[in-house]
């Protein structure tokens, strides 16, 4: 890009500045070595004075830069509290159209549905868990059987079985009492 703007524009003036001391400098050592103190004197005052202009504006560039780069700053500022400005505008207009009450009382009966609807889930798959079980225990014991059987070879099955169970005036009095709780638990739910 800089080879582009020296062929357009020429030497920065950065740049015409050093090629301009360099030169004067070479001309104050000529004058010395032909022993013209006082041109050399005047062309030596003449090179500290472009040093001095050198990094003046050096300085100048620097704070040129500075405040260019505090005024994007300040536009991007500007930017956000334009941006902060509509978003309060959009909130206030959202609040003013929201009715939290309505909201509040629509959210506590959503919340009691849910409930009623998981405790409806859990006493569902309690059920199922419990039919699962018995069907997996009487699968359990004839596999048991058939195995015992055929170690025997036969002879277990002459034995005959013998029972594990509770007797069935208790289980139906234990099966008896989990249903009435679930049916508690299921008016309380549908009545409140």
């Amino acid at each position: 890009m800089q080879s582009i703007n020296r062929f357009l524009y020429g030497p920065t003036p950065e740049e015409r500045l050093d090629a301009a001391t360099t030169k004067a400098r070479a001309t104050v050592k000529q004058l010395a070595e032909k022993g013209d103190v006082k041109s050399a004197r005047i062309l030596a005052k003449e090179v500290v004075r472009s040093s001095k202009q050198k990094d003046r504006l050096s300085v100048s560039k620097a704070r040129l830069g500075s405040i260019g780069t505090q005024l994007t700053q300040q536009l991007a500022m500007l930017k956000v509290t334009g941006s902060l400005q509509k978003s309060t505008d959009i909130m206030k207009l959202s609040n003013s159209l929201i009715r939290l009450p309505q909201i509040a009382q629509s959210m506590r009966e959503m919340s009691m549905e849910m409930t009623k609807a998981g405790i409806m889930e859990e006493m569902l798959e309690d059920m199922l868990d419990m039919e699962e079980d018995e069907a997996i225990s009487e699968e359990a014991d004839a596999e048991v059987d058939k195995v015992l059987f055929e170690l025997t070879n036969g002879k277990l099955g002459q034995a005959g079985m013998v029972g594990t169970e509770l007797p069935d005036k208790l289980a139906d009095e234990e099966a008896e009492r989990t249903m009435e709780q679930y049916r508690q638990q299921l008016d309380g739910l549908l009545s409140s």
